[in-house]
């Protein structure tokens, strides 16, 4: 990949590497540096649009016995509070922003619609999607696909908190062998959980290309857009 020329890219962000090593809640400076990086990638000439996990909040699939609808409900909810907080780290780099929802939410953000997203990214503005689809039982993995095939995006920039996709749990086995380049179609072979299997699906059959990398460098975001990051390319 290649910042060269006009690109518009969608990033995710896990709300684990928004906590940091803290794992709950913000880590003000981790969250600083991602609107640096953000704006790095912005001053390019780049059109981004921005996702946040809630799992620095919430995990509605580990809520134990709650209802599957409403631990979903406060899971949107928690993926709203992360946007509005990058949203201001990229507000106080200098870089002008806006959050929607598919769903309303008073004056905090802006409903979303194909036709609001695009004018916002052609003036420039770094666009968040919170809320995932609005739906339970859809995850913010499908949520971020399905923005990035909406708003006919390049590529989907996943930063998460490992540096890649491997073929077994790096984290349980030392041998785990980490992919620089994969399909799609061996990730949903071999179920390898990049993003979960409707947003893998849905990446499949609308042709939407992945980046998995390690939000952890002060340059990361950079790297990985320009082909210097030691992730994963997912291709199509």
């Amino acid at each position: 990949m290649s910042v060269k020329g006009k690109k518009r890219y969608v990033l995710k962000l896990s709300g684990e590497a928004l906590a940091g090593e803290k794992h709950t809640g913000f880590d003000e400076a981790t969250v600083r540096g991602v609107a640096r990086q953000i704006k790095a990638l912005a001053d390019t000439g780049a059109e981004i649009g921005v996702v946040t996990g809630g799992g620095n909040f919430w995990r509605g699939r580990s809520s134990g016995d709650m209802d599957r609808v409403s631990a979903d409900q406060i899971g949107m909810l928690a993926t709203v509070m992360n946007c509005i907080y990058v949203s201001e780290m990229c507000r106080a780099e200098g870089l002008d922003t806006d959050v929607f929802t598919p769903f309303p939410c008073g004056g905090v953000t802006e409903l979303f619609s194909k036709d609001r997203v695009m004018r916002s990214l052609r003036a420039g503005r770094v666009v968040f999607f919170a809320g995932g689809t609005g739906h339970p039982y859809f995850s913010t993995d499908t949520g971020v696909v399905l923005r990035a095939v909406e708003i006919e995006a390049d590529c989907v920039l996943l930063a998460k908190s490992i540096d890649g996709v491997y073929d077994s749990d790096p984290a349980v086995n030392r041998d785990a062998h980490r992919y620089d380049e994969i399909s799609i179609d061996e990730v949903i072979e071999k179920n390898l959980g990049v993003v979960d299997i409707t947003a893998s699906v849905m990446a499949r059959d609308y042709k939407m290309p992945m980046y998995v990398f390690q939000l952890d460098d002060k340059n990361s975001i950079m790297d990985a857009v320009e082909g210097r990051s030691s992730g994963t390319r997912v291709t199509v």
